[in-house]
């Protein structure tokens, strides 16, 4: 229903013609656009985490029609040139890669070069050690090869039939957003581990199959148009961990991708990245580490006075939900998040 609603407000803005009338006054600067998965559509039926992954042809048509719109892609250091030095110049859109998976090199890398389009990978470091936790896909597999989940919530214990395509889709649902809730990162850690075990799923293996390794991330460091950001060293929920635990991950996130490639990274994003994944503690603590930006998922464009908050950088994420280049323009426009936040161009608090 959430997503029928977001789809039908993204409909109305775009056929009433409003975001043209929204852009010059909301369209900004410019747009970090992220994405995470790039692949082509998978046939089965039950696809949980789809809001993840774009198709190859998707992506092309985005980089496509932001050149026909006259708009120019830029590295990070290009952006943060522009914001720190106010040159508005010309319109531009960033583009990132969240978690460094293996499709980004063999699905997005031969576009982005097509198009000698720059771009960015920020790299959990625990998925090329081949020690990450990507739990969101070992629920997925959990939910999707058994007919029956138990569970224990709190002081209940639920059982979660799974044995309908519908019902899965209710039970993910119903799991992922408790598991995302709890107040630690170990104890989610803790539960999707016995899940796990008890139902003859290998969590290391996503890494295997899913991340690049150190040595295809030292190839694609080599061009130029690529640039290695930080993502931390486990992908946790940086606002549920004390000051100490956050600053390491962050920093030690960055000695790892120096130690392996050579070059330290200057720009930074925070796991999940929203509202109440990373606040004002985090952005210090980047500031204080030496990055030049830091991004997050709130979802946005870039004005000047971002300038003043280059630690809170607001996303536009490419939903697999909404492949649709129209839902692009639109919030390229800044129309949606002007009228969502009552038309204020920053928040970074």
């Amino acid at each position: 229903m959430n997503k029928a609603v977001v789809r039908a407000g993204l409909n109305a803005v775009y056929f009433s013609g409003a975001h043209h009338l929204l852009q010059p006054f909301f369209g900004g600067m410019g747009a970090i656009l992220t994405l995470h998965h790039v692949r082509p559509p998978r046939p089965e039926q039950f696809q949980p985490n789809r809001a993840l992954e774009v198709s190859p042809a998707f992506l092309e048509e985005v980089i496509a029609r932001v050149h026909w719109s006259g708009i120019e892609i830029v590295s990070l250091e290009e952006m943060h040139r522009r914001l720190t030095e106010g040159d508005t110049s010309r319109r531009f859109v960033c583009l990132t890669f969240d978690d460094g998976y293996r499709d980004n090199l063999i699905w997005a890398y031969p576009i982005l070069k097509k198009y000698q389009a720059p771009f960015a990978l920020f790299i959990a470091t625990s998925f090329p050690d081949g020690l990450g936790d990507l739990w969101w896909l070992t629920l997925e597999r959990v939910v999707a090869h058994n007919d029956w989940i138990a569970l224990s919530i709190g002081s209940e214990t639920r059982r979660f039939d799974c044995r309908r395509i519908d019902d899965k889709r209710k039970a993910f649902d119903v799991i992922y957003w408790w598991l995302h809730g709890l107040d630690s990162d170990i104890e989610r850690g803790r539960v999707v581990g016995e899940l796990a075990r008890r139902h003859g799923v290998e969590i290391s293996a996503f890494c295997r199959e899913l991340c690049l390794t150190w040595n295809e991330l030292a190839g694609l460091a080599a061009d130029p148009l690529v640039t290695i950001g930080a993502h931390t060293v486990n992908h946790i929920v940086l606002k549920k961990a004390d000051a100490d635990l956050a600053r390491s991950e962050m920093q030690l996130s960055a000695a790892a991708i120096e130690a392996r490639l050579g070059v330290r990274p200057r720009h930074f994003a925070y796991p999940y990245g929203n509202r109440a994944e990373a606040g004002s503690r985090e952005f210090r603590i980047a500031a204080g580490l030496g990055f030049k930006t830091a991004v997050t998922t709130r979802s946005g464009v870039l004005f000047a006075d971002h300038r003043n908050h280059l630690m809170a950088l607001p996303r536009i994420v490419l939903d697999g939900e909404f492949q649709c280049w129209r839902y692009v323009e639109v919030l390229l426009s800044g129309g949606p998040r002007a009228l969502w936040t009552g038309f204020r161009r920053v928040a970074a608090g």
